[in-house]
């Protein structure tokens, strides 16, 4: 995606590289935030709690959304047993990440929509869409990406056990079949940029 526009329009590839590294401090900065709240100090002591980042990119993650528009960051550290509800703590450290990522676009929407920003607006679009794409992406219920991990935290504990099992056996292979361009286009993107253009059309 961002790779693609290099040649056509390299100063929107700037925009969305910064997009892109905005949309994933976001995202795991909350991720970070939650877990010390909640009981966890592995993140904090790992220098997870920044803005920097650098602290937070995932090669092969940044390499996905950069082809494709949908990635994922280099996951924060959590020790479980240091939450003070274990199952149900790392859900929501889990569902944190994703949740800080629609806010910001909210967040985003609104400024753009009650400041009366006119063509600089447009400035602000690779913002809110990597927002909401990485926030979507991260909600499939496969490992390593959040949404496994929030439904592993609310399913009862003996279905729990066997899906988080499932995923560890195939989750990855999995998430390549998701992110592989078939025909130019991988079957994540072309599940969820519908989605994505939905939530754009009611942001925007």
């Amino acid at each position: 995606m961002i790779l693609s526009l290099l040649d056509s329009n390299p100063l929107l590839a700037v925009l969305y590289t910064l997009a892109l590294l905005s949309a994933i401090t976001v995202h795991e900065l909350a991720h970070a935030l939650v877990a010390d709240k909640l009981g966890d100090p592995t993140a904090r002591l790992q220098g997870r709690i920044s803005l920097n980042p650098l602290k937070h990119l995932d090669p092969i993650g940044a390499a996905a959304m950069l082809l494709t528009g949908f990635g994922w960051a280099k996951p924060v550290p959590v020790d479980e047993y240091n939450l003070r509800n274990p199952k149900q703590d790392f859900a929501w450290v889990a569902l944190a990440g994703p949740a800080s990522n629609m806010i910001f676009a909210i967040v985003l929407s609104l400024f753009i929509k009650t400041m009366a920003l006119g063509t600089f607006s447009l400035l602000l679009y690779p913002f809110l869409l990597l927002n909401v794409n990485l926030a979507l992406f991260n909600l499939l219920p496969v490992h390593p990406l959040d949404g496994g991990k929030i439904i592993a935290g609310i399913l009862p504990k003996n279905l729990s056990i066997e899906f988080e099992s499932i995923l560890a056996k195939y989750g990855f292979f999995i998430l390549i079949f998701l992110i592989f361009p078939f025909g130019g286009q991988s079957p994540a993107s072309m599940f969820l940029s519908p989605i994505s253009d939905f939530i754009l059309r009611i942001l925007l």
